[in-house]
């Protein structure tokens, strides 16, 4: 059987070499992703284990909590900026607990870089990303203020989520796009084209809800491969996805420190060719 390697780090924007196996934030919440963490000690530690761990590409977003996700992670990472990249969102904003509302007004854009910089305190946020594209504005116009913190130096990099093709060339007149985070797993591949057009034109793509929101949904379909390597269902498809395509970056979430070693350990699995087509149908 046929078992190539797969590359473990991915230059995010041509500049920023990073571990493929990073870690999302979204679950050091409180119920509906509202409000802080429940047991913010651990929550700190989590991430703590995650970089200690050789994770150097962590995502964030203002609407996790809301805010309360970024101050955790300045709270528990500050010590670490030096040698880890921090992916934050703006554009949702959170009514209450579970509901998610696009705000792509330029000037609530302009006002949500300025506070995620504060909160995470950061002169330059690495990775600044569009979390949802709103309907009631030209992309263009919701992005001219991000490009605007681009040439001012506090954005590095800027990214998208939930997009089609036709808004990530939009966003390219106006800004370069460096990263593209759309929902993607073993069990749901509706942006399986985009996977395909980011890697060609060298664009990061982050799949959001990797593990399709809790692996008992896949477990039919890779117990026995699972099986076959030592494996849990999990690490088999994170494994899978960091054979997909070299350009994708994992962001798996979790709030225990054991699922945390869970996760890390599907970076030293290698699917044969074989098993990646079987799990690919």
């Amino acid at each position: 059987m046929s078992t190539n390697k797969v590359q473990l780090t991915y230059k995010l924007g041509g500049d920023l070499e990073i571990n493929r196996l990073g870690y999302g934030g979204m679950q050091l919440t409180g119920e509906g992703v509202f409000g802080d963490a429940p047991d913010r000690e651990n929550a700190i530690k989590v991430l703590q284990a995650a970089v200690a761990g050789g994770v150097n590409f962590l995502d964030t977003a203002d609407s996790y909590g809301p805010h309360t996700n970024e101050v955790l992670f300045h709270d528990a990472l500050k010590n670490d900026y030096d040698k880890i990249v921090i992916a934050t969102k703006g554009g949702l904003t959170r009514p209450g607990p579970n509901v998610w509302v696009p705000n792509g007004n330029p000037e609530y854009i302009a006002q949500a870089i300025e506070d995620s910089l504060q909160r995470l305190q950061l002169k330059q946020i690495q990775l600044w990303q569009l979390h949802r594209v709103d309907p009631n504005f030209p992309i263009e116009e919701t992005l001219k203020p991000v490009a605007d913190a681009v040439k001012a130096g506090k954005i590095k990099h800027v990214g998208l989520s939930e997009v089609g093709i036709e808004e990530i060339e939009k966003a390219q007149k106006i800004v370069p796009i460096a990263s593209v985070q759309n929902l993607y797993n073993l069990s749901e591949r509706k942006w399986e084209s985009i996977v395909d057009y980011t890697e060609q034109n060298n664009i990061a793509f982050i799949p959001w809800f990797p593990l399709a929101s809790g692996p008992d949904k896949l477990k039919d379909k890779i117990t026995h491969i699972a099986e076959a390597h030592n494996a849990t269902v999990s690490q088999i498809a994170l494994a899978w996805l960091l054979k997909r395509a070299a350009n994708i970056l994992l962001i798996p979430g979790t709030k225990s420190l054991h699922h945390l070693q869970d996760n890390l350990k599907a970076a030293d699995i290698v699917l044969t060719d074989e098993e990646f087509e079987q799990l690919s149908k």
